[in-house]
C-alpha cells in the first residue's frame, strides 16, 4: 500500500513538472522546428542532428516555458485558463521550478552544443532569453506590443531546425521565421479579445485592454493579411511548388474569412473559433511545406 502511494505521488509531481512545460506549446514548436530540419535537408535528415536536435529544443523550449510560469504565477492565479497551473495550486514552489528549469535547459543546451553545432545551440539559448527574459519579464507587463516584438522568439522554432542540419541559416529559413512572426499577432490577439477581462484584472496590457475592441478587430484583420501576403513568399521564391501554393491559399482564405468577420460581426465564439483555427492553420501550414518539399524532391 505504501509503495503504491509512494508510485503515485511520484507520478504526480512528475506531471506537475511536465505541465510547467507547456507541453501544447512545446509540442507545436517542437513539430516547426522538425520540419525546419526536414526542409534544409534535400534527401534524409542525419539521424544524429534529428534526434539530438529535437530533444535538445525541447527541453530548452520546456525550460523557457517553465521559467514563464515562475514568472507568470501570481497573474496564472487570476486568470480561468491559467489557475489550474501547478504554481498558482501551490503544488510547486518558485525555487523547484528555477532548479527544474535549470536542469533541463542547461542539458538541451548540452546535447545542442556537442551532438548537433554550436550555432543551433547558440540560437536557442537566444531564443530561450528572448522569450523568458525579454517577452515574460519586459515586454508583457510594459507594453501592448508583447506580442509584436515578442513573436520573434516563437518564430525562431523552424529556424533552429534548420541551423541543425545545415550548421547555417539561409533566407529560405529566414521566411518560415516571418511566417510564424506574422501569424503570431492574429493568433494571439484574437485569443486577448475574448479573454480582455481577465487579462484587464491580472494587469497585463494586451491590445485589447489598452487600446479597445475596435481597435484590436482592425489589427487582426490587418495581420492576417500581411499574413496572407507573407505565406506567398516561399512561392514567389520558388522554395516550393504548387502543392503548397494550393494548400496555403485555401488556409488564407479561411484566415481570412474568420478575421473578416472579428472585425466585421465580432463575437466571443467567433474569437474563440478564430484563436482554435490559427493554431490548425499553422498546423497545416506546415506540413503543406512538408508535402511540398518531398514531392518535388
Amino acid at each position: 500500500m505504501a509503495s503504491t502511494l509512494s508510485r503515485q505521488r511520484a507520478g504526480s509531481r512528475a506531471n506537475q513538472f511536465f505541465q510547467l512545460c507547456k507541453p501544447r506549446v512545446v509540442s507545436l514548436i517542437v513539430f516547426t522546428a522538425v520540419i525546419g530540419m526536414l526542409l534544409a535537408a534535400p534527401g534524409m535528415v542525419p539521424l544524429q542532428a534529428l534526434l539530438a536536435g529535437t530533444l535538445g529544443i525541447a527541453l530548452v523550449a520546456g525550460a523557457a516555458a517553465a521559467v514563464n510560469c515562475m514568472v507568470e504565477r501570481k497573474i496564472d492565479a487570476l486568470m480561468a485558463r491559467t489557475r489550474w497551473r501547478p504554481l498558482p495550486r501551490g503544488e510547486l514552489t518558485a525555487q523547484q521550478t528555477l532548479v527544474f528549469a535549470g536542469a533541463i535547459g542547461g542539458a538541451g543546451l548540452y546535447l545542442l552544443y556537442h551532438l548537433v553545432n554550436p550555432l543551433t545551440m547558440w540560437l536557442t539559448l537566444a531564443t530561450f532569453v528572448g522569450y523568458a527574459i525579454v517577452y515574460t519579464v519586459i515586454l508583457k507587463p510594459l507594453t501592448p506590443q508583447n506580442i509584436v516584438i515578442g513573436g520573434a522568439s516563437g518564430a525562431m522554432p523552424p529556424v533552429l531546425g534548420w541551423a541543425a542540419v545545415t550548421g547555417a541559416v539561409s533566407h529560405d529559413a529566414l521566411l518560415l521565421f516571418l511566417i510564424i512572426f506574422a501569424w503570431t499577432p492574429p493568433h494571439f490577439w484574437a485569443l486577448a479579445l475574448y479573454k480582455k477581462q481577465e487579462y484587464a484584472k491580472a494587469g497585463v496590457p494586451m491590445l485589447p485592454v489598452t487600446h479597445g475592441d475596435k481597435f484590436t478587430r482592425l489589427h487582426v484583420l490587418l495581420y492576417t493579411l500581411i499574413l496572407t501576403a507573407v505565406t506567398l513568399l516561399p512561392f514567389a521564391t520558388r522554395m516550393c511548388g504548387l502543392i503548397y501554393l494550393g494548400a496555403v491559399l485555401l488556409l488564407d482564405a479561411v484566415f481570412l474569412y474568420y478575421a473578416i468577420g472579428i472585425y466585421l460581426r465580432y463575437s466571443d465564439r467567433l474569437a474563440r473559433r478564430t484563436f482554435r483555427y490559427s493554431i490548425a492553420y499553422l498546423t497545416a501550414l506546415f506540413a503543406a511545406l512538408l508535402l511540398d518539399h518531398y514531392l518535388r524532391f
